[in-house]
Formats: structure tokens, C-alpha cells, sequence
């Protein structure tokens, strides 16, 4: 396959800097790979039974896997919006995954202070590779408006359904992709989206750097290479099959393609993920980063359902209830893997709830980088350590403003769901008890009507109105 990449991309490594080498440094590179759609049980160190997931089942190995993780929503534009603003969906500028014209996602505002503007006050080199969808190119949500010092990848995430699109961008630099032509698939997406980023290491091993992977892998169309599928065809019957779109005017502008072998294409892609991470992990090594580099891998929300996918036969949840676009722990409950050499115990596992708005926070007391005031996360590095003094959160918010509203609360192991909140906003609270009952099968609010008296207020308390976002009934 012909992999092509922009010319700045390709240039050779510089020179290692004169004044201080990277096993001197003592702040630590940051990676952080997040998967698309990517479900609490679809890794094999998560209980994945179907497929096998070694190189990111080491990162559990070598570092710490999380029992009790969130994400930032239950879609991908919001849930990134909350990963790099520090700021739960009641309070964060993007709620929703609104479109944007020519091109994109609702952008963030100038004034969003963000992950990667923060890491850059303490000299780090800032990249994202993948999926950005928090604003158009020159948009205030530009990615190099946003602390980006360089981006590779889809700027909409509706164009990044597809895996061999007629263009990608770097920076502003809109890279047109000839080999996928009239229906061609001469350019496999991920590949260019990976290769950039390995790139990126390459050109920055001097200087401690930001790497954001947020990666199109496993969302939406269910299109693997034909190296990864001859490996699974044939060994998930009965196949399921997707009659999609395969020409016409919408062909590679968001619906997804035909896929016949769809449980096979689905294992591909996870294997294809996995091989990234081991090349990326190799990288590191390579240049002698792995032990002053934290790697952190995790999902943007839960499994879909479009394109074929069927997480039912993968059992892709886990114990879980709900899939993407529900506030049911199965649309927000994600894997956490963090590996951190010498500073996190090897094979450790932790309970500690912790949520995609907590990452700021992580990283200003890891960095000493200064957090600004309107976050909503709490610093988890005590429990990456092993110490006894984590802070807990006293709830969990988040808010999805489709399928008529929704709104999801954690409070200790209370988990509270609101549902049709546009047609009904004051309507029927569900009430579970994770404790017991972590697939929110049995609903005890008639039991316990002063806890949900309580998780109401939180829920009043915790979402601010937003003039882009508004729920239906603050129009």
C-alpha cells in the first residue's frame, strides 16, 4: 500500500539537543491513545473472550487497569470536549456532536483553555493524531487555536465513518488522497493517521511532548485490510452482513459501507488497533522513552450499533447496560489503562471512579503546570501511585442531548438516569445501586425516594444552561 504523508512529516529527526537529553528530563512524555467506540468489554484483559488484545492487554501488565472509569459522554464530540477542557457535559462548551459547515463539529470557543494549552506553559511539544471534531480549520476550535502544535488526521468526525476518504488534513494543509479515487482504496486512513504519529515521536524524542492518538478504530464502518481479515474470516459464524452505501452522492461523506463479513471485519480492526499500540510502544522503546513516558489508553464511550456492529455477539459490555448514546454504564463506563514505569505498580488494578474531566487535574500535579479554576476533575495521581489519600468525587454528571435528552448522575454507588428529559424535565427518576446491581437491572427509586430527592438537586446543581446546547425546554 502506497502510504503517503505530508513533506514536513518525513523530514529527518534533529539533532539531540545540546542541553539536555530525555533520560535527564524529568518531566514525563504523555500519550495518550484514545479508541473510537471502543466497549468496556472488548479488550481481552477486560474479559474479551472472542479475540485477543496483547499489546494493549501489557499496558495492564507493566501499569494500571481502571474498574471504575468514565468518559467524557456518550458520543464522541462532547466526550472529547470534556477530556480536553477538565470539564464535566453540564459545564464544557461542546455538549453535542452539532455539525458545522463546511466541515466539522460545533467548534470550541477562544476562550476554552485546554489539556494541550496547558502542557505548552510547561515546554511540551503538542500533537494530535486522529479524530478531532471540536472545531473547523480557522474555526475558534482549530486544533492549532487549541494548543495543537501539529494535527494529522479527520477534522468532521461524519467523514471519519470512513476509511479511505479523498482527504485528511495536517495543520491547515488539506492532503488530498489520489489512491482512493473513484472508489480506489489505495490509502488505508489509519495507517496515514499512525504513521504521522510515530512520526511525531521520531521528530520530538528530545523534547518532552503530548501525544494525543485519538484513533477512528473500531467506529463506524467495519473495514479492516485484507491482511487482518484473511486472520478471522470464517471464524465468527453465523456472519452477520450490512447492506450499506457504496456509490452514489453520499458515498464517503458519513454512511458507511457494505461490509458482508461483519464480525470478522469488527475482530480485524481490534487486532489492527492492537498492532498500533505494540509499534507505537516499540517506538518508544526504540528511543530509549518507555520509562519517562506515561501511556494511557481508553475509549471515547461505549460500543455502537450502525454499520453491521454487533456487540451483543461480542459481548462488547461486559456486564453493562446500554450502548453508545445511553447514560446506562454501558455508554459511559470505558476501559482506563495508564502505564507510568517506576511510578506505577506493575499489575496493579484500581477501583477508584474516575472520569474524562479528572485528566487536566492528573496532569497539572504531575507537570506543576497551574489548573485553571472552572475545571471540574480531581487529580488521580495518588491512586496511580498507590497512595491512601485519593479525593473522591461527590458525583458524577453527565448530560446527552439527543433521543429526547438524557441525563446520567454517580453519587457514591448511586447512579441516577433521567430519560425524555425534553418532553418531561421534572419526570420519572431511575435509581440503581452498583454495588449490587451493576447492570442497572433493578430500579429502586420507590425505595429510596430521599436519595432521589438528592440526586435531583446534584443534577439542577450540576448542569449550567448553554446557549449552543440547550436542552429543549430551556429554549
Amino acid at each position: 500500500m502506497n502510504i503517503r504523508l505530508p513533506f514536513t512529516l518525513l523530514a529527518s529527526v534533529a539533532a539531540v539537543s545540546c542541553s539536555q537529553s530525555h533520560k535527564e528530563r524529568t518531566l514525563p512524555n504523555i500519550v495518550f491513545i484514545l479508541a473510537d467506540d471502543l466497549g468496556y468489554g472488548d479488550l481481552s484483559c477486560y474479559g474479551q473472550q472472542k479475540f485477543s488484545t496483547p499489546n494493549i492487554d501489557r499496558l495492564a501488565r507493566d501499569g494500571m487497569l481502571f474498574t471504575q472509569h468514565y468518559t467524557g459522554c456518550t458520543v464522541s464530540a462532547p466526550s472529547r470536549s470534556s477530556l480536553m477542557t477538565g470539564q464535566h457535559t453540564g459545564h464544557t462548551p461542546v455538549r453535542g456532536n452539532r455539525g458545522w459547515k463546511p466541515e466539522g463539529q460545533w467548534p470550541l470557543p477562544a476562550d476554552s483553555y485546554t489539556v494541550a494549552e496547558m502542557l505548552k506553559t510547561k515546554g511540551y511539544v503538542t500533537g494530535a493524531f486522529g479524530k478531532w471534531a471540536l472545531g473547523y480549520i480557522e474555526t475558534d476550535g482549530d486544533p492549532n487555536k487549541q494548543g495543537i502544535d501539529e494535527f494529522y488526521g479527520f477534522n468532521c468526525q461524519g467523514l471519519a465513518h470512513n476509511y479511505y476518504p479523498d482527504h485528511l488534513w495536517h495543520n491547515h494543509e488539506k492532503i488530498l488522497l489520489h489512491e482512493n479515487d473513484s472508489g480506489k482504496t489505495g490509502s488505508y486512513s489509519a495507517d496515514l493517521i499512525h504513521r504521522a504519529a510515530i512520526s511525531f515521536i521520531e521528530s520530538n524524542r528530545d523534547k518532552p511532548f503530548f501525544m494525543f492518538y485519538p484513533s477512528t478504530i473500531p467506529h463506524a464502518e467495519l473495514f479492516a485490510k485484507e491482511e487482518y481479515m484473511e486472520l478471522f474470516r470464517g471464524k465468527f459464524d453465523p456472519e452477520k452482513s450490512f447492506r450499506g452505501t457504496d456509490d452514489g452522492p453520499n458515498f464517503r461523506l458519513g454512511p458507511y459501507g457494505s461490509q458482508p463479513e461483519a464480525h470478522a471485519a469488527f475482530a480485524a480492526m481490534i487486532k489492527q488497533l492492537d498492532d498500533y499500540v505494540g509499534e507505537l510502544m516499540a517506538k518508544l522503546a526504540e528511543f530509549e522513552l518507555e520509562e519517562n513516558t506515561i501511556v494511557i489508553f481508553a475509549s471515547d464511550n461505549g460500543p455502537h450499533l450502525e454499520g453491521g456492529a454487533d456487540p451483543d455477539y461480542f459481548n462488547s459490555n461486559g456486564d453493562l447496560k446500554g450502548y453508545k448514546r445511553d447514560v446506562y454504564e454501558g455508554g459511559i463506563r470505558t476501559p482506563l489503562l495508564i502505564k507510568w514505569p517506576g511510578k506505577i505498580e506493575e499489575g496493579s488494578v484500581s477501583d477508584h471512579v474516575s472520569a474524562f474531566w479528572d485528566f487536566m487535574a492528573t496532569f497539572a500535579e504531575i507537570t506543576g503546570a497551574e489548573l485553571p479554576e472552572n475545571t471540574d476533575g480531581i487529580s488521580f495521581l495518588p491512586a496511580l501511585l498507590g497512595k491512601k489519600n485519593q479525593k473522591e468525587h461527590g458525583y458524577l454528571y453527565w448530560e446527552f442531548h439527543e433521543q429526547g435528552g438524557k441525563i446520567g448522575l454517580r453519587m457514591g454507588n448511586w447512579k441516577a438516569v433521567k430519560r425524555n428529559v425534553d418532553k418531561t424535565p421534572q419526570g420519572t427518576t431511575e435509581l440503581y445501586d452498583l454495588s449490587t446491581d451493576v447492570g442497572e437491572t433493578n430500579n429502586v427509586a420507590s425505595s429510596n425516594p430521599e436519595i432521589v430527592t438528592r440526586v435531583e438537586e446534584l443534577m439542577k446543581e450540576a448542569h449550567t444552561p448553554s446557549k449552543d446546547f440547550p436542552f429543549v425546554f430551556e429554549k
